[in-house]
């Protein structure tokens, strides 16, 4: 819903304005329609309500009961590429330090971590903006492609069978400023109720060694450690990890 209207309307009269129709503390009123925007026209669809229970366990509820500004989660756009991408720079570059060297970071945002506007098209790419600032990101996917922006893809990327292949959990951002802060496992929240409702039983993902303390708490767990080499030869180091949508509330 785009808009809120609030109003009474004379049913089957024409042409007459709704004057003196409401009659209350012994005089008649007029009634006037009344409406504001929810939502900007043109604003991306929201991602899917959190229940309550979930937002329990989570600091940013807190944050909102003491009128704080809280992140609102809405399904990524093409017109956020350019917000995404300042994102994952900014993320990457005060987040990855000291796991990764100057190197390895500036290599893998030139080669490995950007946008991935097919899970955009798709529907399964998250924001969370505060104030209209993407201070978050991430989604999931039904696509063979595990991890890496545009930049890093070639050729088709084919859709997977949920009943033999797990969901991806794809590119996770948070700005510093507001990492641990509950954001990783809300998006998470998110992405692993629609993979299950798209009929996927697990999802894995590509985690870099500042993301795997956070997949580990949601439940994840290391199948195959290795690196990434990139098309300069730089090497980063990365795990493979996986869990069961059974319980999929993080």
């Amino acid at each position: 819903m785009g808009t809120f209207r609030l109003g009474l309307q004379t049913w089957g009269l024409k042409g007459l304005e709704p004057r003196r129709i409401g009659y209350k503390f012994d005089t008649w009123h007029d009634v006037e329609w009344l409406e504001r925007e929810l939502v900007p026209k043109g604003e991306a669809a929201p991602a899917p309500p959190i229940p309550l229970a979930v937002l329990a366990t989570s600091p940013l509820l807190d944050a909102a009961i003491r009128d704080e500004p809280t992140p609102r989660f809405r399904r990524a756009t093409l017109s956020d590429v350019p917000a995404i991408r300042a994102l994952i720079d900014a993320s990457v570059r005060g987040l990855s330090e000291p796991l990764y060297t100057r190197q390895q970071i500036d290599s893998a945002l030139r080669h490995l971590f950007g946008p991935d506007s097919q899970l955009i098209a798709d529907g399964t790419y998250y924001v969370a903006d505060v104030g209209g600032e993407v201070i978050a990101c991430g989604g999931w996917s039904r696509r063979r492609t595990l991890h890496g922006g545009d930049q890093a893809k070639h050729g088709e990327d084919p859709l997977i069978d949920p009943r033999l292949e797990p969901a991806r959990i794809r590119a996770f951002f948070v700005h510093p400023r507001w990492a641990r802060r509950g954001i990783g496992r809300l998006l998470f929240y998110e992405c692993s109720t629609a993979a299950s409702a798209a009929g996927f039983h697990d999802v894995e993902l590509t985690a870099t060694l500042p993301g795997e303390p956070l997949y580990t708490v949601l439940g994840f767990t290391v199948v195959e450690r290795g690196a990434v080499k990139m098309p300069d030869g730089v090497e980063l180091q990365t795990s493979r990890m996986r869990r069961s949508l059974a319980d999929h509330s993080p």
